[in-house]
């Protein structure tokens, strides 16, 4: 098991610690719920340093991730990121990941951690016919997201960049709690703003008790990665390994807005092909009508009561109050306001299908 820098502050503040992606992180400190409201609310700190980070540089930069990736890199100015994915060449996907143009012919790839190796493996193989620098940064860097919708007045006094400024998607390099080259990134996985920063490992400790002393009058809590999972869910993000994977294509998935046919890419031909076909399955959101708390794994079925698809991502949502997930169904079952039903135990709970995001602020 592999441990942040910050492992031994979440154990200090009572974390709840278990294993996730090789990574020994914290799951809870307060309870899920609390630590939910407190960033749909307020202002919340996730140590999210597990994530990978590659710096890929040269002249054939660009064109690496262009053959790598789904979304269109060239569209990237220094200073904006772009959500984007690896596709594989059977129709599925590597992993999702977010791409940041630092300077001209220099970008940092941030990748998600059970995929580090394999996608450091993916990419160096077609980097094989480029030839471009890459450097695998994950060791070296902590990552806190700071979330919610009091975090740009929360975290003002620690840098003189003006936070408010930096639109969704967009980052600065500076200074920031005192040190150096941080990156401060309006990106996250929530839903209600905030920025993610990028830090070195020995720095991590003193930014962390900096960022809570600029936030203690703003109630700012640390959040484990339970409640990181709830709010991304009522935004209808994709977690990989529950609604996209190695067997989901980016079309099936919703994520058609990240695949671009405009350039060349890898498995292009075949998704331009499903996309004109029309996929024959589709990943939905869907709320319960009356009580229960869908999971991973539990099965879809028609009102004959017949296995339809799976539920691959579920929970009680608490800014809700309801059962949410997301699963795939066939394409003619995916229409907002169709009527499905989630297996729980031995009853058929009925659903309806809705469009995303589950949580509108």
């Amino acid at each position: 098991m592999k441990n942040t820098a910050l492992t031994d502050v979440h154990i200090a503040l009572g974390a709840k610690m278990v294993p996730f992606a090789g990574y020994n992180m914290p799951v809870q400190y307060e309870g899920v719920n609390i630590e939910h409201e407190t960033v749909r609310n307020g202002v919340g700190v996730f140590d999210v340093s597990h994530m990978g980070e590659f710096l890929i540089e040269g002249p054939k930069a660009l064109d690496l991730i262009q053959k790598v990736t789904s979304n269109d890199a060239s569209k990237l100015t220094v200073g904006r990121a772009q959500y984007s994915c690896l596709p594989n060449e059977n129709g599925g996907i590597v992993d999702d990941l977010i791409i940041y143009k630092m300077k001209e012919e220099s970008y940092l790839l941030v990748v998600n951690a059970s995929n580090i190796d394999k996608d450091w493996n993916w990419i160096s193989k077609y980097n094989e016919e480029f030839g471009a620098e890459m450097k695998n940064l994950s060791d070296e860097y902590s990552l806190l997201a700071i979330q919610g919708p009091k975090a740009v007045e929360a975290m003002q006094s620690l840098t003189e960049v003006d936070l408010s400024a930096i639109k969704f998607y967009h980052f600065a390099v500076d200074q920031f709690a005192g040190r150096d080259n941080v990156i401060i990134s309006a990106t996250g996985y929530t839903g209600s703003g905030g920025f993610e920063i990028y830090c070195k490992n020995e720095d991590a400790k003193d930014v962390w008790e900096k960022v809570f002393e600029a936030g203690k009058d703003y109630g700012i809590k640390p959040i484990g990665l339970a409640a990181r999972d709830t709010l991304r869910l009522e935004m209808g993000y994709c977690l990989y390994g529950n609604d996209i994977d190695d067997s989901t294509s980016p079309i099936e998935a919703g994520l058609g807005w990240i695949t671009k046919f405009t350039k060349d890419f890898v498995n292009a031909d075949a998704l331009k092909a499903q996309k004109e076909a029309g996929a024959e399955r589709k990943l939905i959101a869907f709320e319960l009508t009356e009580r229960g708390i869908p999971r991973q794994g539990y099965d879809i079925v028609n009102e004959a009561g017949n296995i339809v698809g799976k539920v691959t991502s579920g929970t009680q949502s608490p800014s809700l109050g309801k059962g949410i997930g997301l699963g795939y169904v066939p394409t003619e079952l995916s229409k907002v306001d169709q009527t499905i039903n989630i297996q729980i135990r031995k009853k058929a709970i009925p659903a309806k299908v809705v469009k995303l995001p589950f949580y509108k602020n």
